[in-house]
């Protein structure tokens, strides 16, 4: 009997007759047959055909291949054939890809998430040649944070199974930690943290200070963020040199220029928040430093707006400007006036974003500890002067089987992730004392999602209505409520964090590991990793080209929309192709409206949508959201003003617009936009949704 097969490299496994019928059904359910029977019958008569050929040696993966593809033919099923030898065309043309990229691809990833990996993840030598595959990558990770257990009294074993288990969420593609987790654990740099903020003081040593911690931080692939409010305006006067000062938008150039020459981690370019308090005099020059393409490339930049200056934008009154060396006024501002000039800026750009600062301070965990003044690059954590947290998104699109939710599946995932994220904070390698000790004090974690738009798709509900946003606020309450509880599971194990008692968590818990739980990063990298959707944004395209590698384009349609249109019978490879050249199904009559409406991409859906989408998930997250207000190439600076006032009026803590085509440099190209000079829409390799500019950090 049949029991081995050789695989292409060179491997010898235990033969899996269930297999070929899984490949008989594939090759029918691309031509739209759904006959079972029929696929037992030939799949058995396969097995049999096998096992009488190579009675007296082992076949390969091809020469299984090679049998079902003659066993379809010879059956009638020409066009289940054709498909199938289209399927090994395609499958044999991704390994060749994925050998030039010299990597051994052991799980079976997509050729840009191979491409992904190679680039920023996986272990070279001296002479940058790959030497880990993602599943040693994955193994790798799981042995470096599950050993922290050992710490709390567990044995070896104990220690052994908790790797399986961080092992199977990631080869499973159910949990993913922040990048530098990936890249660092297990190796001689070992900073695991994606985010910390830096405090700078007005005076010139606590500045350079703060461009040094920058710059260990960024070298072991952490990003940051700083408030620059404390820094005196331009032109005040410096009685200690009896010269005048600069201002905070000179010293950022000096945070920029430092990040031009500091690649995080060898892998990639830092990214820096830049904040800068409404009421600062220079507010007016922060609000257009970035008018022109190209400056402060390194930085991210927000206005951290107050409920006094939100108020006199209602009232159109004025407000005052505070020099923050000496607490004097220094002069009003119309507020709206202040406000129509961020929007027009944002609109032009992209730049600004805003920060509602009093609605960040009314949840800070540890009020009596400090005042919370900057986040991260990306605005989704919060953080105390020289604190860190690390991060890790959820794959909600696996968390569906069979049309519903898998509530026991998601909460299994989120009680294994809130450890892992936990075992972090000490396994972490941090880039300074006083950063260990302030993170070590908190605990924080920040644990999200992904594929939440993959999710919807699934359970048939259009991104944009009610159903939607009632969803989120359930699977968001749901995920906050048993990370919370996992939290104070291990508080009782292993301790609360040590400012617990000085908490808002005190007297709700009878204790807690972690002052804060949740966060929704924007995950870019490792959304192509686990091949779903970015964080919560909607699907950026259905269909479009991928710039792989090297000026290699492939063609990617998402994989439910791929399903579903092979089950309802109008897939083909043009239909796939027309998608691309639009990005959307929206306007492909051929296509039934309900699907049209279920498959809506970003640019398709309101702003309204989005804002109310980013405050239904804010309900239920401790520290903050990550998520970018697309908007059209025709959106108007009032739609924009819109989208402020609603974002702050439901509680989000800051908001980000991206327009498109408000820059010249983009990583995603509609090919319906005239001025792309794109025939399909087209896609950079590390882009999964979310902001269009170059400039956002992924």
């Amino acid at each position: 009997m049949l029991s081995q097969i050789r695989k292409r490299d060179g491997r010898i496994v235990a033969f899996d007759p269930p297999k070929i019928a899984e490949a008989v059904n594939k090759a029918f359910f691309a031509v739209g047959i759904e006959d079972r029977p029929l696929a037992q019958k030939l799949s058995s008569d396969i097995a049999d055909n096998l096992e009488t050929k190579f009675s007296r040696e082992i076949p390969s993966v091809e020469d299984v291949q090679d049998a079902v593809e003659k066993a379809l033919i010879k059956a009638g099923q020409s066009e289940a054939a054709k498909a199938y030898i289209l399927y090994r065309e395609r499958h044999t043309e991704i390994r060749e890809a994925k050998k030039v990229l010299g990597v051994t691809d052991d799980l079976k990833l997509s050729v840009n998430a191979v491409s992904v990996l190679e680039r920023r993840y996986l272990i070279k030598d001296s002479d940058l040649r790959v030497v880990e595959t993602p599943g040693q990558l994955f193994r790798r990770v799981a042995h470096a944070i599950a050993a922290a257990d050992a710490r709390y009294g567990k044995s070896a074993q104990e220690v052994c199974t908790l790797e399986d288990t961080f092992y199977s969420l990631f080869t499973e593609f159910l949990f993913l930690p922040n990048s530098p987790s990936l890249m660092n654990a297990g190796t001689s740099m070992g900073q695991l943290s994606a985010c910390f903020v830096v405090p700078i003081e007005d005076s010139m040593e606590s500045i350079f200070d703060a461009v040094k911690a920058m710059a260990l931080i960024h070298q072991s692939g952490g990003g940051t963020g700083f408030s620059f409010s404390k820094l005196r305006p331009a032109g005040d006067v410096v009685r200690s040199t009896g010269g005048v000062a600069s201002g905070p938008i000179s010293f950022m150039r000096v945070f920029d220029t430092a990040t031009d020459v500091i690649k995080q981690g060898g892998k990639r370019r830092g990214a820096n928040m830049g904040i800068l308090r409404v009421d600062h005099p220079d507010i007016l020059t922060f609000i257009r430093c970035k008018e022109k393409e190209g400056v402060f490339s390194n930085f991210n930049i927000s206005v951290a707006l107050t409920d006094s200056f939100m108020q006199a934008v209602k009232e159109n009154r004025t407000y005052a400007l505070i020099n923050p060396h000496n607490g004097q006024k220094t002069g009003e501002l119309s507020a709206k006036m202040v406000f129509d000039f961020i929007a027009g800026q944002a609109w032009k750009s992209g730049d600004p974003g805003l920060i509602f600062i009093d609605e960040i301070n009314r949840h800070n965990p540890t009020p009596t500890i400090g005042i919370i003044e900057s986040t991260n690059p990306c605005g989704e954590q919060p953080l105390l002067a020289y604190e860190s947290c690390n991060l890790g998104s959820v794959n909600l699109s696996r968390m569906v089987a069979g049309g519903v939710m898998d509530w026991d599946k998601l909460k299994d995932t989120v009680r294994k992730a809130v450890h892992f994220l936990d075992n972090v904070i000490d396994a972490n390698k941090y880039p300074m004392a006083l950063i260990e000790k302030n993170t070590r004090v908190n605990r924080k974690i920040g644990l999200g999602v992904m594929g939440y738009a993959e999710m919807l798709i699934q359970l048939g509900i259009p991104y944009d209505s009610d159903e939607a946003l009632a969803i989120a606020e359930k699977v968001m309450a749901f995920i906050d409520s048993e990370a919370k509880n996992r939290s104070e599971e291990l508080g009782l194990e292993r301790g609360s964090f040590p400012n617990f008692a000085q908490s808002i968590w005190k007297g709700k818990y009878k204790a807690m590991r972690n002052a804060t739980v949740t966060t929704l990063a924007p995950t870019g990298s490792i959304s192509i990793i686990a091949d779903c959707s970015s964080g919560i944004e909607p699907l950026f395209s259905v269909s479009f080209m991928r710039n792989v590698m090297g000026g290699v384009t492939l063609l990617e349609t998402n994989k439910f929309f791929e399903l579903i249109a092979r089950k309802e019978g109008f897939y083909s490879e043009e239909l796939m192709l027309e998608v691309a050249k639009i990005g959307s199904a929206g306007n492909i009559q051929s296509i039934p409206e309900r699907i049209r409406h279920l498959f809506s991409t970003a640019h398709e859906i309101s702003p309204e949508w989005h804002v109310r989408m980013q405050a239904a998930f804010q309900k239920h997250i401790d520290n903050a959201v990550s998520k970018t207000i697309n908007l059209p190439a025709n959106a108007t600076p009032k739609e924009i003003e819109d989208a402020y006032l609603l974002a702050y009026d439901l509680k989000c803590k800051g908001i980000t617009v991206y327009r498109y085509g408000s820059k010249g440099e983009q990583v995603l190209y509609l090919g319906t936009q005239k001025d792309s000079g794109k025939k399909y829409t087209t896609a950079e390799s590390e882009y999964s949704g979310g902001c269009e500019s170059g400039s956002c950090p992924l």
